[in-house]
């Protein structure tokens, strides 16, 4: 079976290592330009003996005249930020399937993982589907269920658990596809919720909101966006944190400040920040942005 592979970063070199090492045949790999350094998946098609293309957009004419030209029998994307076209998907001979880290239909969208884990799900998964022309609504081939641990972050989430699990997930799917055993399982529309890209206009702490929905947003968006609060009239995100119920204080009021970081407070306890992004900074460990700026405590987070 001819496979396509399309996609960018660890995820696609670590799916392409495994189809070539089973011994799949990938007649191309898409991915993006170098941001400075050399793709992952361009190393790993080099080992692989399979060819690389790196267009700057999958929308250029040629780039379509050029995967047809190939004959593929199947489209595998893992790992995509770029808009491909609906020409370029269904190209491939049995059509295209795709890697999406949630448990479709729940969480459609750019930032599935950041969502429920903002939102305080407690278990999500990933799902290999059959691409169509709407967002993460095709058909499901298969999926895997995982659970969000109550410390999970974004970071923890996906490099622990949906990315392996991922890279085996796509590798199972190509096995099904190639034994005509893969299903086309029908999404349910009426379970289908839908998020935009998770920017930093969500993230803003609102530190009057319950203990557990602050640690979420936090947890929801590290390391990426970051939760972003106001320390002195300036954005200050927020990343690595721990949850302390039971603390006492005015929300937003900064309620000590020691050698592991500072503590915040919110209703029903506080949050201890130990890693922060001061505006127009580096990400640095929070006990060192506050012997920098002076925090003590009494000072208010926030608006």
């Amino acid at each position: 079976m001819r496979l396509v592979l399309i996609g960018q970063g660890a995820f696609c070199a670590r799916v392409l290592e495994g189809l070539a090492g089973r011994g799949e045949e990938v007649v191309a790999a898409y991915t993006v330009p170098d941001p400075g350094r050399a793709q992952p998946v361009v190393e790993a098609a080099r080992k692989a003996g399979t060819p690389v293309s790196q267009p700057t957009s999958m929308r250029a004419p040629e780039v379509y005249e050029q995967l047809c030209s190939l004959k593929p029998d199947l489209g595998v994307m893992a790992f995509v930020t770029d808009i491909v076209p609906k020409d370029i998907l269904e190209c491939p001979r049995l059509g295209t399937i795709q890697y999406h880290p949630s448990l479709l239909p729940r969480h459609r969208g750019a930032s599935a993982i950041n969502w429920a884990i903002v939102q305080g799900e407690k278990r999500t998964g990933l799902t290999i589907f059959w691409v169509d022309r709407g967002i993460d609504t095709g058909p499901i081939l298969l999926q895997k269920e995982v659970e969000i641990g109550p410390d999970d972050t974004v970071g923890s989430l996906y490099f622990n658990q949906l990315f392996p699990l991922g890279v085996e997930a796509l590798l199972e799917a190509v096995s099904l596809v190639k034994a005509g055993k893969a299903p086309r399982i029908p999404q349910d529309g009426r379970l289908a919720t839908y998020e935009p890209p998770f920017e930093e206009k969500h993230a803003f702490i609102d530190w009057r909101l319950p203990l557990d929905r602050v640690y979420n947003l936090i947890r929801g968006t590290n390391p990426h966006p970051g939760a972003t609060t106001l320390c002195r009239g300036r954005k200050l995100k927020l990343y690595d944190s721990e949850k302390l119920p039971g603390v006492q204080g005015g929300p937003g009021g900064v309620v000590e400040v020691g050698e592991k970081g500072f503590t915040v407070a919110c209703p029903g306890g506080a949050i201890l920040v130990k890693r922060v992004q001061p505006e127009g900074a580096g990400k640095q460990p929070a006990p060192e942005f506050a012997r920098q700026a002076v925090l003590t405590p009494g000072e208010r987070l926030g608006s």
